[in-house]
């Protein structure tokens, strides 16, 4: 049985949660929703609602922050973090099929069989 707790997307915690657990002002995550650096979901009354992933977001932030970097920075460097992750997964996908085919390797892990070679 899946519960939302263990979904890291489910948006589940209040500002004032998040504060504390971050030891933060809610003035300063209203600024990063401002800023679109982090921008939680809203509950039906429009109440900020985090969730896990969305936190250890606020928590990378803060790290940035106390480095010296301004939020405008934060937005450049989080974007380009994920950009280059983008580009890390389509080089090494690419890089699997440009490979030799007794280098590749099928899903499960055991490698693919050259067409006329003897099994053993």
């Amino acid at each position: 049985m899946a519960l939302s707790i263990d979904d890291a997307d489910a948006a589940l915690y209040t500002i004032g949660q998040v504060a504390e657990m971050l030891g933060v002002q809610p003035a300063f995550l209203r600024r990063l929703d401002a800023h679109g650096i982090v921008v939680p979901a809203r509950s039906a009354g429009g109440q900020r609602r985090y969730s896990r992933r969305e936190i250890d977001r606020v928590a990378e932030v803060m790290d940035l922050v106390a480095e010296g970097v301004t939020l405008a920075g934060v937005r450049r460097v989080l974007t380009l973090r994920e950009r280059v992750g983008i580009l890390e997964e389509d080089l090494a996908a690419a890089r699997a099929a440009a490979a030799p085919p007794e280098e590749r390797s099928r899903a499960d892990g055991h490698p693919v069989e050259r067409p006329g070679a003897a099994s053993g």
